[in-house]
């Protein structure tokens, strides 16, 4: 079978051709773009210590209005679920205040730094209250909150950022 095609349908199907040929778009192989992106999201979490590191939990049934609740919230253990998926806090704590302004949190304990050091009960604490800071004060970016902890025995420790706990 044959199908024969005039000239003016010959010049369409040629133009159709030429215009998708082109079109100036070249095939190109992958374009590397760098990392994925990272950092910390928006929205209240507290973070919990695992065999893997800190994972952050969502906050969804609490109000937080002040940055000592997040602490308060930390001393106790997580919910049953996430225990249930091996998370478990490591903050014990005595006295202690919170305050914050801006990008810095600075949080004063009575006696000792009942968490020397740079272990996941510290990471913990940091990165739950530079995640709560930056709810409290959306103009602060949560990457960008640095935490001092100060007790009224021994030298302050930090500033410290989140992303140094959640790296291992």
């Amino acid at each position: 079978m044959r199908v024969r095609v005039g000239l003016g349908q010959g010049v369409v199907v040629a133009a159709l051709g030429l215009g998708l040929v082109g079109c100036g778009v070249q095939p190109t192989g992958v374009v590397g773009a760098g990392e994925p992106a990272s950092g910390v999201t928006r929205g209240m979490r507290l973070y919990y210590a695992s065999d893997s590191g800190l994972r952050g939990v969502p906050l969804l049934d609490e109000d937080i209005r002040d940055l000592n609740e997040v602490v308060k919230l930390l001393a106790q253990e997580p919910p049953p679920a996430e225990q249930r998926d091996g998370l478990t806090s490591l903050v014990s704590l005595g006295g202690y205040s919170v305050t914050g302004t801006g990008t810095r949190v600075t949080v004063r304990f009575e006696g000792p730094d009942p968490m020397p050091g740079r272990g996941q009960a510290t990471g913990q604490l940091v990165c739950s209250l530079a995640r709560a800071q930056s709810v409290l004060d959306p103009t602060a970016r949560a990457d960008d909150v640095e935490v001092t902890i100060r007790p009224t025995e021994g030298a302050a420790q930090g500033p410290y950022r989140c992303a140094e706990f959640l790296n291992g």
